[in-house]
């Protein structure tokens, strides 16, 4: 469609084949250079012989498509789980964790493709632009970045949306956006986002078919189903449903999707901080992650020290979170994390059984024959069997020494804790 005007370089560009992008291969054509669109793969809803063609019959010199599903399974969304990963205690991190993945995987396709520059079609408010670029750098610190969305020349022609769809008109662009529904949607496997447009008032509820990787919870089956899942070191490694088992962890991911969407498993609609600053409203679905989360957690009651669990919770939890919600992949505070997170992973072995219902997912027991700390004879009201009540006066006479203290100087102040 279009052709480089003079030899400014090779542009990798991160192409989905949606609005922003589509336009921005143009642009990038009309600016003179010549550009190689990059895909990845990772578990969305795509038409890939589609994407391959528009970006060709746009101008693209080459389109790469990679499938890195089992990767970004394995290495992003299963250490997710073992962490409990989850951000403001909501968002189960589904756009970030693909990010690192993605940004390997272009990197990879810009070497091998000698390309001087690499960009993307992320705005200048939001997260992806930090978690796109940090990886980059990271990956190769001598690298160009081309950020349309940031350049005077680019964001004062396109103010947004609408001016990108009256651009794409004119050039005759094809695209599947249409200015009266806006709104912006992220896929993968493990999960859907949906973003801006009608999205942006945070008091009017999502539509009802903005929806894409859940069903309805009120129109899911009335009767419940079962499962049972296997873990080992907090991997999920086994899923038995319906007599079946399955142990390919891409295929058990997929299953787990597919029964989470059945049962409407996983929608959240919330207002969270981006790492600029901004708040934003976003709406997210995500079914086998939230059934994997709930299983991992009840397991790791029965099999985990309670003290090692605090302190992952405190340290681990939050910090691997934020540095994956931040964009810090590549970083050497996500490796020190992580060591600590895959050190109290090692006991987490067992099974748990659960029943997906009505958008619930719902623990309905678990196991280890490995690893299991839970004694029934100890933990009986009806059984003193190596526990003597007489121990705990000691143990609460030795808690209660400095609230006394405490207490007491309270009282010499005339602020009695009692008092109201």
């Amino acid at each position: 469609m279009s052709t480089p005007k003079s030899g400014k370089g090779k542009v990798c560009l991160a192409y989905s084949g949606g609005l922003d992008t589509s336009t921005i291969l143009v642009w990038l054509l009309e600016q003179g250079y010549e550009v190689v669109c990059f895909l990845a793969d990772v578990g969305q809803e795509e038409d890939w012989d589609k994407v391959r063609n528009k970006a060709t019959k746009l101008g693209a010199s080459k389109m790469i498509i990679s499938d890195l599903k089992k990767e970004f399974v394995e290495e992003l969304c299963f250490r997710a789980i073992q962490c409990n990963a989850i951000y403001q205690s909501r968002y189960l991190l589904g756009t970030s964790l693909a990010r690192p993945v993605i940004a390997r995987g272009m990197m990879k396709a810009a070497k091998d493709e000698g390309c001087d520059y690499v960009s993307h079609g992320c705005t200048g408010k939001g997260n992806d632009q930090v978690r796109f670029e940090l990886a980059f750098l990271a990956i190769d610190p001598t690298i160009k970045i081309i950020s349309p969305w940031r350049l005077p020349e680019f964001f004062n022609r396109f103010q947004g949306r609408e001016d990108l769809l009256t651009y794409a008109a004119e050039k005759k662009i094809p695209v599947t956006s249409t200015k009266a529904a806006p709104w912006s949607m992220d896929d993968n496997i493990a999960h859907c986002s949906y973003e801006a447009g009608i999205l942006e008032d945070p008091k009017l509820p999502p539509p009802q078919g903005l929806w894409t990787r859940t069903d309805d919870p009120e129109k899911a089956p009335d009767t419940p189903e079962d499962i049972t899942i296997k873990w080992e070191k907090g991997l999920p490694v086994g899923l038995k449903v319906g007599g079946k088992t399955i142990t390919d962890s891409l295929e058990l991911f997929i299953a787990l999707n597919a029964l989470g969407k059945k049962h409407g498993i996983g929608r959240i609609d919330i207002v969270e901080d981006r790492f600029i600053g901004i708040k934003s409203r976003g709406c997210y679905d995500s079914p086998a992650m939230t059934i994997l989360r709930s299983g991992h957690l009840d397991l790791e009651g029965l099999v985990m020290d309670g003290k090692v669990r605090t302190l992952r919770d405190q340290f681990v939890t939050h910090n691997w979170s934020e540095l994956l919600y931040n964009g810090l992949y590549f970083s050497p505070e996500r490796q020190f994390v992580e060591n600590s997170l895959l050190y109290s992973q090692q006991e987490v072995n067992g099974s748990t059984d659960l029943r997906l219902y009505k958008g619930g997912v719902y623990n309905r027991g678990r196991s280890s024959e490995t690893s299991n700390l839970y004694s029934e004879e100890e933990s009986s009201m009806d059984s003193l069997i190596d526990f003597s009540p007489v121990d705990t006066t000691g143990f609460i006479s030795i808690q209660a020494i400095r609230l006394k203290k405490f207490g007491q100087q309270a009282l010499d102040q005339g602020k009695g804790l009692g008092q109201q």
